[in-house]
């Protein structure tokens, strides 16, 4: 074992080996939703030409994605930082993307997303840019993510839903009608406070017991009322039902795997889709930089300026995670959040990714079982999540109203106009703009006057294309 111990510095670093698998066993346990959230997010959405992703082959490549990418994380960075489709993005392309684009054109500037964050990282450009934009817009940035998700959570379990009215736009319950109508949105709220008490009592595995528990109750409830679809019974289950029918255990159907397509630029033009890639970097970015930071403080890696070991590998392989998401149409991979899990119960090096990762790669040959899981479960997953994200709003100061006016736009914006794109754009122009207008343009980095710039063209781009075009 002593080759073992070297190469992973289990020893060096505190830990032993038992420590090590026990914490990559709590940090799959603590990340396993993702194996049925992601397939219901982006399964969820038809794409420009009608077409939906296999909730069953989406599962299959989350896992296999999610398996390759800890374990290469753990055997180049040697750090327990697992990966998965990361959240945020998966909606961006369900709700934003494909309605522009084919899921096969949008996984494909997925892969364009993840080349250009390699070549930021080789070239050290990853670290300067991240270094130029202001804390508070970055905490802002993952709030609104946040947000994002928990509106989306709430729409998809039918907890509230478009009134079809100028005023108010959105109400309570189906159809906006101001109450709580169906068993399968009632079904959402106990699932949402069971889920919630477990994550506030610090419970491992808090989420994925919370979806788990939701979907025996659901199964339970179609067993005795057989509400069926919503689009053939009023009050049914809106996407997915929660039944299963033959076995839980099938061979993994990996036909996503290599089906992705760069015809987008040609679908939407060279300026759409460049800016689409644009908004997919900033939030990959954002959004892994800011997860290696806060998981490296936890586990004791990081010095003082909050660099840890392997930083230049970490990120070469971060940008990796979303080369294989775009390549197997599961999302952009990255850094989980709930790798935390794993810290805390003791893991300090890349042995527990291995443990990780083994244990995705083996939920491969589960996913009819994850296919019963419903949308109304699933969507007290998102709501907590963007509740765990949002509440990153506590480490910004808005006293200062330079500060809490592009804070602000930028986390309502996202929600408000169901786009990231939107909120990061308009938080970054109003930054710019504010701290000039006051006197402090030398606060502002040249490289983030370029960033609300291109954003600029981005809000302009319908007239900018036709000039183009004309």
């Amino acid at each position: 074992m002593k080759p073992l111990d070297r190469f992973f510095e289990i020893t060096a670093r505190g830990s032993t080996l038992g420590t090590e698998v026990r914490g990559g066993v709590v940090t799959f346990i603590a990340m396993a939703y993702i194996i049925v959230l992601n397939p219901i997010i982006l399964s969820g959405s038809a794409d420009v030409t009608g077409s939906r992703l296999d909730f069953a082959q989406v599962s299959a490549t989350t896992s296999l994605a999610a398996g390759v990418m800890t374990i290469l994380f753990g055997l180049i960075a040697r750090l327990p930082f697992a990966f998965a489709a990361g959240l945020g993005i998966n909606s961006f392309l369900a709700t934003t993307v494909v309605g522009s684009v084919t899921w096969a054109e949008a996984m494909g500037l997925v892969v364009i997303n993840g080349l250009i964050i390699v070549l930021l990282a080789v070239t050290g450009l990853r670290r300067l840019v991240f270094d130029a934009v202001p804390m508070q817009l970055k905490l802002a940035i993952t709030a609104g993510i946040g947000l994002f998700i928990l509106f989306i959570g709430l729409v998809d379990a039918g907890f509230i839903s478009s009134t079809g009215l100028p005023s108010p736009p959105v109400g309570l319950g189906s159809e906006g009608l101001g109450s709580i109508s169906t068993i399968p949105t009632v079904v959402f709220v106990v699932t949402l406070l069971f889920t919630a008490v477990l994550v506030a009592r610090k419970v491992r595995g808090g989420i994925l017991i919370g979806l788990v528990s939701g979907t025996v109750l659901a199964a339970a409830i179609e067993a005795i009322w057989h509400l069926g679809p919503a689009t053939e019974k009023p009050g049914g289950w809106s996407l997915s039902v929660p039944t299963l029918s033959g076995s839980p255990f099938a061979l993994p159907d990996l036909s996503l795997v290599g089906a992705f397509s760069m015809d987008s630029f040609a679908r939407i033009g060279v300026l759409s889709a460049v800016m689409l890639v644009f908004t997919l970097v900033f939030t990959n970015f954002f959004d892994a930089m800011g997860t290696l930071t806060g998981l490296s403080r936890e586990a004791g890696l990081a010095d003082e300026r909050g660099t840890f070991p392997r930083l230049r590998s970490a990120l070469l392989v971060e940008g990796a995670g979303a080369v294989v998401g775009g390549a197997t149409s599961s999302s952009s991979n990255t850094v989980f959040i709930e790798s935390g899990a794993g810290v805390e119960e003791g893991a300090r090096t890349g042995l527990a990714n291995l443990v990780t990762g083994v244990l995705f790669l083996a939920a491969m040959f589960v996913s009819p079982l994850a296919s019963i899981v419903p949308t109304e479960v699933a969507a007290a997953a998102l709501v907590i999540v963007g509740v765990l994200m949002a509440a990153q709003l506590r480490h910004i100061d808005l006293s200062e109203f330079t500060v809490a006016l592009p804070v602000v736009l930028t986390v309502t914006v996202m929600p408000f106009s169901f786009s990231i794109a939107n909120g990061i754009g308009v938080g970054f122009i109003s930054w710019v703009v504010m701290r000039t207008a006051t006197g402090r343009a030398r606060d502002v980095s040249p490289l983030l006057w370029v960033v609300a710039a291109g954003f600029a063209v981005y809000f302009a781009r319908t007239p900018v294309e036709s000039l183009i075009g004309a």
